[in-house]
This record gives structure tokens, sequence and C-alpha cells, in this order.
């Protein structure tokens, strides 16, 4: 203890500072390293939130003592990797995040005993807005989704009924097929009473029109002549990629459809008449019968006018023949059998399809080694025809066409990257594993220059002895030495050695100052007899030291 408390008083304090100061930095840079290396690694727990879910999910992550960091002024909530799944189920308990709207758990707080009926209804309408909004946002590519909807009231004594209309705003990431924008305006219509599609406007965040509501579309107003044509021509070109990609590679085939397309409506209506299939429909017989003789006794007549034409009968009566008036009429009315057909031919039927293959060679190396294209072989260009006609449902009589050409591409086909399998498959690292290994090299690397580059010099500055020799003892005058630093042990060799060093300079210490006292009292006793020299010695001294 002795030997280091020497140690320290032959430091000074300038030095002993600076170690201090080197060792509080050496202590804070290396926990940093520890904290940085032994904190937890932060995945995202929710992504693009609103305000209202992340106010409610930081105060729940509080309350757990979960800690987390919040990026892109909130909409982003980072927590430990390996508490992601576990806080995402607690979350989802509570009903958590609510995707910013009020759904139907704005009714498990209400006070039903002292709500009114309007707010009852208004409730109700935005807990089914905030429903259809949270179902249309889990749809792909929607983003975020605002839903108004309008019920109207049928007033009192009142015949006629307003129809309900909604509205809705996307915020879509790309843009929405037109099969898409339909299915949310079928979802929206069935999940509200007699709500029609025609009835429902749709906007995306450009303030594009997306659907129109105002109710004058057949089919939802979504899909005009050119959008299903081109939903048509990208349908048969994806099936028939598909098809070809099969055969030829990937990158080897490029596929072009047109499609021309009949939007005429077109309404036939005709009656046939079968002249043979006739019915008795109704039957009417009317007969009469009519007695014409008994006014003829009293006629003047030719005959009667004759002698004898009269003749009489038995018991004073003439004989006179009987005329009798017999009718018969009958009508019979038959239907005729009629067809009467109504046909409808909607618009949008296909015309004529024409279809357009460009497939690339084969490429192959010769003996040195380079890259050479080979065509493909008229049987293989016609069994691709083939496949061709088939996917598109190929019609001669309706003008299709199917043209298929093998041509070279201006550039080859890049070589597909081969999947490492086996005992390669379970060296592969994931996006975090890498940057996690980077972050511990560049930390390392980090402390092992500071070390060597920073805290090794300034160690050696500072522990290393002054290597200091005794001078001789200049020609009138003394010299001043310094004893070494004493590092070794007492009782050593060397701390022996040192010892008589240091005694040898004492004893020359003394010495010289004996010299100098010897010195002084001589200059005393030359001032005291010359006084005058003494004085202009001394102002010549002043004057020579102002001159300087």
């Amino acid at each position: 203890m002795q030997a280091l408390i020497e140690f320290i008083k032959t430091l000074g304090a300038p030095r002993i500072a600076a170690m201090g100061a080197v060792t509080v930095t050496l202590i804070g840079f290396f926990a940093f390293l520890i904290l940085r290396m032994t904190s937890p690694q932060m995945s995202p727990l929710f992504t693009d939130l609103n305000l209202d879910d992340s106010a409610a999910i930081v105060k729940e992550l509080d309350r757990q003592g979960v800690p987390y960091q919040l990026r892109n002024d909130g909409n982003i909530i980072l927590v430990p990797q390996t508490r992601v799944a576990r806080l995402r189920m607690t979350l989802a308990e509570d009903g958590l995040p609510r995707g910013g709207g009020v759904g139907y758990e704005i009714f498990d707080k209400t006070d039903a005993f002292g709500t009114t009926s309007f707010v009852q209804n208004i409730d109700r309408l935005r807990a089914l807005e905030g429903e259809l909004a949270r179902t249309i946002r889990s749809l792909d590519r929607v983003e975020d989704a605002r839903v108004h909807l309008v019920m109207p009231q049928r007033p009192l004594f009142s015949r006629d009924t307003v129809e309900p209309s909604a509205s809705i705003a996307l915020k879509v990431r790309g843009t929405l097929d037109p099969a898409q924008v339909r299915a949310i305006r079928h979802l929206v219509a069935t999940a509200v009473s007699e709500l029609k599609p025609q009835r429902i406007s749709i906007v995306d965040q450009t303030g594009r029109l997306l659907a129109d509501g105002a109710g004058g579309d057949g089919d939802g107003g979504v899909i005009g002549a050119d959008e299903r044509r081109a939903a048509f021509e990208k349908q048969l070109r994806e099936k028939v990629g598909a098809i070809v990609s099969s055969v030829v590679g990937s990158g080897r085939a490029r596929v072009e459809v047109n499609a021309d397309f009949d939007f005429n409506r077109i309404t036939e209506k005709s009656d046939k008449y079968d002249p043979d299939g006739r019915v008795v429909r109704s039957t009417q017989t009317q007969e009469e019968t009519s007695d014409t003789s008994k006014g003829r006794r009293n006629e003047v007549t030719v005959g009667n006018e004759i002698p004898g034409g009269n003749v009489r009968q038995a018991g004073g009566v003439s004989a006179v023949p009987r005329d009798q008036d017999h009718k018969l009429e009958e009508t019979v009315n038959y239907e005729i059998s009629k067809t009467t057909k109504t046909e409808v031919i909607e618009g949008g039927r296909v015309k004529r399809i024409s279809v357009a293959v460009l497939v690339d060679g084969t490429y192959g190396k010769n003996a040195k080694g380079e890259s050479v294209y080979r065509p493909r072989s008229k049987q293989e260009i016609a069994q691709i025809a083939s496949l061709v006609r088939t996917a598109i449902g190929f019609d001669q009589k309706r003008g299709d066409q199917v043209d298929v050409a093998n041509l070279r591409f201006a550039e080859a086909p890049a070589v597909p990257f081969a999947e490492p399998s086996g005992w390669l498959a379970a060296l592969r690292f994931t996006k975090a594993d890498v940057m996690s290994a980077i972050e511990t090299v560049v930390m390392g690397l980090l402390g092992i220059a500071l070390l060597l580059i920073v805290v090794r010099p300034l160690v050696r500055r500072i522990i290393a002895a002054d290597d200091r020799t005794p001078a001789a003892p200049p020609e009138g005058g003394a010299g001043e030495t310094a004893p070494a630093d004493v590092a070794a042990a007492p009782g050593s060799e060397s701390a022996k050695a040192q010892l008589s060093q240091t005694a040898k300079m004492i004893d020359i210490a003394q010495i010289q100052g004996q010299v100098h006292a010897h010195s002084v009292q001589k200059v005393g006793e030359l001032a005291d007899k010359n006084p005058r020299e003494t004085i202009s010695i001394i102002r010549q001294w002043l004057n020579e030291s102002a001159a300087a």
C-alpha cells in the first residue's frame, strides 16, 4: 500500500484526472454496448394505425409495463419480438385496434333507460357504418374506408317511399379492379335493408369516381364497354400466358389478346301460328220448325176455285196437305295454336378474338462454351398454337385468329436462382437475423478501435515513467536532478539499487546547496564593501531587462 500511495503521489493531479476521465469513458461506452446487445429486438405490433387506436394501445402497454417504440408519428408501434403474438391476442380480447370507427360496441355502455329513440337510431346508424368500414378495410388493396349511409324515414300518411343510399370513400394501395368495386357495392347493399347496388357511390383518395350512385345503371354502373373488354382480354392473356410459359419457360413468351364485342342490345318478338293444330273452342246449334198449312183453308186460290178441287174429308173437313218449314243452324269456333316468342339479346357478345403469341427459342452452349440460340421446331409451335386455341375457345365461324411466332428476344432470359436445399436451407437467415449480426459486428469493431486507437495511447502516456538521468552540475552553478519513479516492490534488488541512487542524489543536492550558500555569502560581502558599484550594476540589469 505504501508503494501504491507513493506511485499515486508521483502521478500528480493532472494524470489522475486524465485516468479518471478515461475510465469513466470506457465504462460508459461498454455499458452502452452491453445495453445495446442485450436489448430485445423490436418488431411492429401494428402498422397504419390512427391516433385513436394508437392512444388506446399505448395506454394498455403502459398498464402492462411493456416497453414500446413509436414510429411514423404514432402510426407504427414496435414491441419486443418475443411478445408480439401474445400482445396481439391480449389486445384483440379488448377489441383493439378498432380501426378508427365505432361498431356495435357502442351499445355495450349505453343506458337504455335514459336514451331516446332518436339517439338509439343515430347509434344504430353509426354502428352499422363502423362495421361496414371495418369489413371493407379488411379487403385486399384497401387501406382505409369510410361509409356514409342515408336511411330516410317514411313520413306519416305518405304512400311514396324514399330509397336508401350510401357513399363510400376508399384509400387504396394502387388501383381497384372493376370486379372489386362491384363486390364492395354488393357487399354494402346486402348488409343494409332495401339498399340497391345502383344507389351506392364510391370514390378513392384522389377524388376519382369508381362507381356512380345515380341509380340509372343496370348492373351497378361499374363495368363499361371498355372496362369489360379490357377485363376479358386480361383474363385471356393471363390464361394463355400461364399455359405457354409452362412450356417455353418463365419470361420467354409474350401474349397479346384483342377481342371485339357487340354491345348492342337486341329484343326480338315473334308470333307463330300452326294451321294443323286446330282445337274446337265452342259449338252453337240452332234448330227451327214451323207449320204453314193452317192458313190455307180460307185462301182464294186456283185450286179452291176449281170444281172438285176442294175435297172435304169425312166429318165436314176438307183434306188439305200440311206443309212444314225446318231450319237448322250450327256455328263451330276453332282455336288455332299460336306461339309467341320474345328474345332479348343483351350487349357484350364476343364477335371475334385475335391472339398473338411470341415465344423465344432455346439456348445452349457450343464447344467453346458460348451461348448459342436455337429456334424451336415447327411441330412444337403447332402444339403451342393448338393449346392456345383450346384455351380461348377458338371458333372458326366467328372469325377467331391465333398466330404463334418464334423469334429471338433482344436479351436472354435471366437464369433463375436455385433455392438451397438440405443443410444449406437451415442456414438461411431472415432480415432481422442479418441486421442483428451486422449490428453486433459493428459494435465489436468500434470497441476494439476505441481500445487500440484511443485508450491504449492515453494509458501509455499516463502510466509511463519519465526517464530522467542526473546531469552534472554546470561550471559556477548548481544542477538539479529528479529521482526516478519507484515502481518495484520494497525489498527487491531493483528497489535497493534505486534507493542507493536516491541517496547519492540527496548527497549531491546537499553539496550543491552548500555551494549556493557560499556563493550567496560571497556576493553579500562584495555588496557591503562596494555599495555604489552594486547599485550601478543592479540599475544596469534593470535597464537591460526593460529594454528586452
